[in-house]
């Protein structure tokens, strides 16, 4: 029965195809032909994809940020295939122009992508690249751009929104702010980390340095640091020794101190409430620390300096207010009175 049937199937099929339409065969054969194109039109848009990520992973193996001008934007940037986002810098470094928000910018980007590249999750998602205007002048006509610094955001597909242009003059420029706008469009998160500035510290050993040459070159000449009237001319030459009076130059002074103490305190709320980098943020709490230490204590020494007995003790008020101390019992008294016989102090009359 199966050797019966496997002829008539036969029979049946050679039947259909010879009842086919005689113009189905270009059809088909150019179905065919279109199917094999596209194989291979995908294929070269594949080829072309790994060789432009190859070129760009090839620059920023040599350089975090690399430059372009309109050839390269149009082939990197604007023209398909592309499956990475592209950060872009529209800047005019050049000394001709001008620009000294251009060149502090740059620094800031500059850290961005150096954090980029050497941090372990660098990959071929996210380029860094920057266009200036004396090599790309046909790119900002082309996208009517007339200002400098500008960053935008190229994702992979699409064309750029509004959102991928960097509100540069509402947030700044800092490097923090940038990588937090570009985790935002991108969802890369980049960890900033700012070189190490050894230029305060070098200014304060230079200091030391100076002033211990001069002390080592005059150490048989001592005698002018043991000398308690110098330096009291020098810190209160200006300061008159009463209370009741007071000279012009010496309101100067006190509004200057009150001046220092006020920046002090202002640099200690923005180290408290800002948002910037760690280390920026203790080197401005301890400038303001200092600050208000070192002024506050001048400020009280001359405090002290005009009204003489400060700091207040129990004795002076028991002579302010005798009759409190009329009203003690004999027992009160003696102890008050072993307790004044224990303390020197300054009386008023």
């Amino acid at each position: 029965m199966g050797a019966r049937g496997a002829p008539s199937r036969r029979r049946q099929a050679g039947r259909r195809l010879r009842y086919l339409p005689t113009g189905s065969f270009p059809f088909l054969l150019l179905l065919l032909l279109l199917c094999i194109q596209l194989g291979g039109g995908q294929k070269k848009k594949e080829n072309l994809l790994a060789e432009k990520v190859e070129q760009l992973m090839e620059w920023s193996s040599r350089r975090s940020i690399f430059r372009m001008n309109g050839d390269k934007f149009r082939k990197f940037i604007k023209a398909p295939p592309r499956n990475y986002s592209m950060i872009v810098m529209f800047t005019a470094l050049q000394p001709q122009r001008q620009c000294s928000v251009c060149r502090q910018a740059n620094e800031e980007y500059q850290i961005l992508a150096n954090s980029w590249r050497y941090s372990s999750a660098f990959c071929n998602k996210l380029f860094f690249s920057m266009v200036d205007y004396d090599e790309g002048t046909d790119v900002f006509q082309q996208l009517n751009m007339n200002s400098a610094p500008t960053f935008m955001h190229f994702p992979p597909k699409g064309r750029p929104k509004r959102a991928d242009t960097f509100d540069l003059q509402r947030i700044g420029f800092a490097a923090e702010q940038l990588a937090k706008w570009i985790a935002d469009r991108t969802d890369v998160h980049i960890r900033v980390f700012r070189p190490p500035n050894y230029s305060g510290t070098i200014a304060l050993a230079l200091l030391v340095s100076l002033v211990g040459g001069l002390l080592y070159l005059r150490r048989n000449n001592l005698e002018f640091i043991y000398n308690k009237t110098g330096w009291a001319m020098v810190s209160l030459s200006y300061i008159h020794g009463s209370s009741q009076a007071q000279f012009v130059a010496e309101s100067h002074i006190i509004l200057v101190l009150n001046a220092a103490i006020t920046m002090g305190m202002v640099l200690l709320n923005e180290a408290a409430t800002s948002k910037g980098d760690v280390g920026k943020r203790r080197i401005i709490c301890l400038v303001g620390l200092g600050l208000v230490v070192f002024f506050f204590s001048f400020l009280l020494s001359i405090f002290r300096s005009k009204y003489h007995g400060y700091p207040y003790r129990e004795r002076k008020a028991c002579k302010i207010f005798p009759k409190v101390y009329a009203g003690l019992s004999t027992s009160e008294k003696t102890s008050v009175d072993i307790c004044l016989h224990r303390e020197r102090g300054p009386t008023y009359r």
